[in-house]
């Protein structure tokens, strides 16, 4: 028998969006990656390990992706509710921002760490303030992350202008660079908190370090109107006239997106990031998921920060992006579950170049989750892939592996002390 480092076992293996799920199946691991895929009969003949995580209720699954968030925002959660994105921004988000540090921000991260592995999160794309030291704690806990300082044309308590936050982005490039976790990408804010030479100073860099260069686009229909007013053009446009359109772009929300602004998304290979339950609760409106579809867009999944959501439970974002399709489509298949349940994985790993992530396949990168489906809200289980975006909750996940190492068993994070974390977390008080 060959020995591997790790094997799980669980009622049902689901290794991809598109693949049956395995029932009575097993996953066996060697070191970061995926040695073999099968029934648990197969597996355990072949394999011995000394670890076995033997889950009998078990849905093995790969690695939520949560393609848009600000991590450290978790620290504002509940402070500025029931406001639209300018006044809630301007008015709320900004001054509290400037009164964080480095301290308040590992802190900060650290929680959305602790939470995003609850909910079966492996990786997740940030834009935000001190990314420095938003790396250094993604690091230490082990959860895999694309990483970006936000660029402004005004001072954050981080930089005094954006184009220092762009010279320490390429600080950070060099400094990341290879890492198995951490990859740094570009990321001024918006078109509107951007004036063009920043921007095109951001599109030149992501062009010289084959970097991803991740921006708000097209949020709110007071931005269509402002970039219009100062422009002339659309939001959209805006950007490509000054060169920031690619295949290495993600544009996050895309809610205000015309026919024309589709047919230039799809002809520059942009990807799309979708974050509903930001959208609906800052009443930014609906993107438009099922035309970007339709047009063969890649279309990612995001919570946003933990002050717009207010969570970062991406089962209740696969949930609300399916259902808010078929409600202002008027058509049930709008959005299915596997569409849904693709964007969190595979089409979220092929978007970042990461064809070994978002699926459990031998030679795949193992991020494995396991949820426990004895739970009264996931009984009968017909179809696996339905029950979690139509079912499934954050606290059902068990178990997280993100490259061979345990973030979470059993219910248990292995690599936070949540003790003592919430404990420093309630001792917080920035309202």
């Amino acid at each position: 028998m060959e020995r591997v480092d790790l094997i799980i076992t669980g009622e049902f293996v689901l290794k991809g969006p598109s693949n049956p799920p395995i029932s009575n199946g097993a996953v066996a691991v060697l070191g970061d990656r995926i040695e073999s895929v099968g029934k648990k009969e197969e597996v355990l003949s072949h394999y011995t390990a000394p670890k076995i995580l033997e889950r009998p209720t078990g849905l093995v699954i790969p690695g939520l992706f949560n393609a848009h968030t600000h991590v450290p925002m978790t620290l504002f959660r509940g402070l500025a509710d029931d406001l639209p994105l300018k006044t809630w921004l301007e008015e709320y988000i900004f001054p509290m921002e400037a009164r964080l540090t480095p301290e308040l921000v590992a802190l900060g991260t650290e929680l959305a760490c602790a939470e995003m592995i609850r909910s079966g999160i492996t990786s997740f794309i940030d834009m935000y303030l001190f990314e420095e030291t938003i790396s250094e704690v993604v690091a230490r806990v082990g959860l895999r992350a694309w990483l970006g300082e936000g660029l402004f044309d005004f001072p954050t308590p981080a930089f005094s202008s954006g184009f220092d936050a762009l010279k320490e982005t390429e600080r950070l490039i060099e400094k990341w660079k290879g890492h198995p976790l951490i990859t740094i990408t570009v990321d001024p804010h918006t078109p509107y908190t951007c004036a063009p030479d920043l921007l095109r100073q951001a599109g030149k860099m992501a062009d010289k370090t084959r970097s991803f260069l991740v921006i708000h686009l097209a949020e709110t229909a007071w931005e269509d109107q402002e970039i219009r007013t100062r422009y002339n053009v659309s939001p959209v446009r805006h950007l490509d006239n000054l060169g920031l359109l690619g295949e290495n772009t993600l544009a996050v929300h895309g809610v205000h997106l015309h026919e024309k602004d589709l047919e230039l998304i799809k002809k520059r290979g942009v990807k799309l990031v979708h974050c509903p339950q930001s959208n609906l609760k800052l009443a930014s409106g609906v993107a438009p998921v099922k035309k970007a579809l339709d047009f063969g867009i890649p279309v990612l999944l995001g919570t946003d920060g933990a002050t717009s959501n207010n969570n970062l439970d991406m089962f209740e974002e696969m949930g609300t992006c399916a259902m808010l399709a078929k409600g202002v489509t008027g058509d049930p298949t709008a959005v299915s579950a596997k569409d849904t349940f693709s964007m969190v994985t595979s089409i979220a790993a092929r978007s970042l170049g990461r064809e070994d992530l978002g699926v459990l396949e031998p030679g795949a990168c193992c991020d494995i989750v396991v949820l426990d489906l004895e739970r009264p809200h996931l009984r009968p289980c017909y179809n696996p892939v339905s029950q979690l975006v139509y079912c499934a909750r954050g606290g059902d996940v068990t178990d997280v592996i993100v490259g061979g190492r345990i973030l979470m068993e059993g219910g248990e994070l292995t690599t936070i002390d949540e003790e003592r974390l919430l404990n420093r977390i309630k001792r917080i008080n920035l309202g």
